[in-house]
């Protein structure tokens, strides 16, 4: 049994590393801190599950997830985050993670969690549970982030981090023009148009630190 943390704070890593093994003898876990490490490792070793945080640094971890779902479609994700589920698990599990958890929970928890998600079961808390139902049934609220595209929202989040056009279109790759077509769409979209007004949303959501 492979497990690969993925965590850019390697404090965080090395208490889940102990948590797990401890908990699964025998089994290896692997640990990366960027996106570009999760491609290295995935390329040297097959993996059983991932746990991915949802912040690595500037990267995204829904980014990640979502290019994992593409490179290696059967593999199991558990998202592991420091904001609460309100904020990112629903958008999660549409973007095909296997579980969300986040790192308050219990050393018992996340043991379980992992646990289940090996069986090749779903994780999920009772609360997110009902929120999922909620929005099957069509009664959630959806807060405007919410419809954001995942680029969009990685957009969002670096400028609420204080990055130019300029060092976002670098980060990503992408022109500048490209860049500042998705920060338009964000404005558009959240009926925000200053980057003060866009970073006080991001904080008040959650979405940064």
């Amino acid at each position: 049994m492979r497990l690969l943390l993925v965590d850019d704070h390697p404090v965080v890593r090395r208490g889940l590393c102990a948590l797990l093994k401890e908990a699964f003898p025998g089994g290896e876990v692997g640990e990366a801190g960027s996106a570009a490490e999760v491609w290295e490792r995935l390329a040297a070793h097959s993996w059983d599950v991932v746990l991915l945080d949802i912040s690595l640094g500037v990267e995204s971890g829904l980014e990640v997830l979502m290019e994992l779902r593409r490179r290696a479609p059967g593999l199991p994700v558990l998202m592991v985050s420091a904001h609460a589920e309100e904020d990112f698990a629903v958008r999660s599990l549409r973007a095909g993670a296997a579980g969300y958890l986040v790192k308050t929970s219990a050393p018992d928890e996340v043991v379980a969690a992992v646990a289940k998600v090996l069986q090749g079961r779903r994780y999920v808390t009772a609360s997110l549970a009902e929120r999922l139902a909620a929005t099957v049934g069509g009664d959630l609220s959806v807060e405007p982030h919410e419809v954001l595209s995942q680029r969009e929202l990685q957009v969002l989040c670096l400028v609420a981090r204080g990055l130019s056009l300029k060092q976002i279109a670098a980060e990503l790759d992408l022109s500048e023009k490209t860049i500042a077509t998705y920060r338009s769409r964000v404005g558009a979209k959240l009926g925000l148009s200053t980057n003060v007004e866009l970073t006080r949303y991001a904080l008040t959501h959650k979405l940064v630190d």
